[in-house]
């Protein structure tokens, strides 16, 4: 090995040494000082005193590593899992950001009883890089998009929430939604974080669902779940759609715009949304994650990748928690709606 490939490696082998360090030191910390008991919710599958410390251990040990040189093809985004920083056995590895990481997050907020779930965070806000899950390749790093070999950014402008995704989710491009009329994009559900903080792209973070947007996107369904980190200043204070409106009058609207206008600049017509353009409550948007959760459920179990996407080549017995995400979301999903029925619900033409 030439000698400048020595010196990098040993660079970064030392850096990530650092980080662990950094992470044993603040998690010996919070072992000390908290005694808070297992998540617990109404209708959920009670997990023992063991289950839900591992599964907390799961968010609070996870390193971002950035491979290849940014503004290039080959840039991306990986994200650690460190167990021994955790106080658990195994060796750090590559976490798959679509199928290793857990829909429902360990924790709920503290303020209120409603579970949270994990936010992958592709695109901070005030940025325009789109980054998204390379849910193509193995491990399914984040990437920046490209269109002929060109990397891609908003030619709208900045974005002003964070963007990105829930893993183990997927919008079946072979199933037509009842509701809009058209088929899954194949990807990911999309959710739109609006918090105060920036978060930085391949961050995890817990958030509340609030709503869900129906967009119609070259006549594909491309839902937006609209989200708050649940360690915000406003997530105690919202729960719903209407608090939204109540709180942060305009938000949701100016979401809509955003993705209504955002291709013009590219010579593309607007989007459309169904339901009469309505951002659709919490308990509607829950259904959505628990319908998106079991597309992914049948394409895992068919051992192959529609078209060219990455799902585990071994199976799905090894991934952590997906009984617990199965279970939670389907409860979950069975909360009545509280929406206008005679809503109509696909586009009109």
């Amino acid at each position: 090995m030439p000698k400048a490939e020595h010196i990098t490696t040993a660079i970064s082998a030392a850096a990530v040494a650092v980080s662990l360090a950094v992470l044993l030191k603040q998690r010996r910390r919070d072992r000390r000082g908290s005694d808070a008991e297992p998540l617990e919710e109404p209708g959920s599958p009670r997990l023992s005193k063991a289950e839900a410390h591992d599964a907390r251990l799961d968010e609070l040990n996870t390193l971002v590593l950035e491979r290849g040189s940014a503004n290039t093809t080959d840039y991306r985004v990986h994200v650690l899992d460190a167990p021994r920083a955790a106080g658990r056995s195994g060796s750090t590895k590559e976490l798959s950001l679509w199928h290793d990481v857990p829909l429902v997050a360990a924790d709920g907020a503290p303020e209120s009883s409603t579970p949270t779930f994990n936010f992958v965070c592709e695109i901070p806000k005030c940025t325009r890089k789109k980054f998204e899950v390379a849910t193509n390749e193995h491990v399914t790093p984040i990437k920046q998009d490209t269109k002929k070999g060109v990397l891609r950014e908003f030619k709208k402008g900045d974005i002003f929430f964070n963007y990105g995704c829930f893993p183990r989710t997927w919008e079946d491009p072979r199933h037509t939604s009842p509701d809009t009329g058209y088929p899954g994009d194949n990807d990911p559900l999309d959710v739109c974080e609006i918090g105060l903080r920036q978060v930085r792209t391949g961050e995890i973070r817990a958030v509340k669902v609030l709503g869900v947007l129906a967009m119609i996107d070259d006549d594909e369904t491309d839902w937006k779940v609209v989200a708050i980190d649940a360690e915000d200043r406003w997530a105690s204070e919202l729960n719903d759609v209407d608090d939204i409106e109540r709180l942060l009058p305009g938000t949701v609207g100016l979401i809509r715009e955003w993705f209504r206008t955002y291709k013009i600049p590219d010579g593309k017509p607007p989007n459309k949304f169904a339901f009469e353009e309505r951002c659709l409550p919490a308990a509607y948007a829950l259904k959505v994650i628990h319908e998106t959760h079991e597309s992914y459920l049948e394409l895992i179990k068919e051992g192959k990748g529609h078209e060219d996407l990455h799902v585990p080549g071994t199976g799905h017995e090894h991934l952590r928690h997906l009984r617990r995400d199965s279970s939670i979301t389907k409860t979950l999903s069975q909360a009545p709606v509280a929406y206008d029925a005679a809503l109509p619900a696909r586009v009109s033409a």
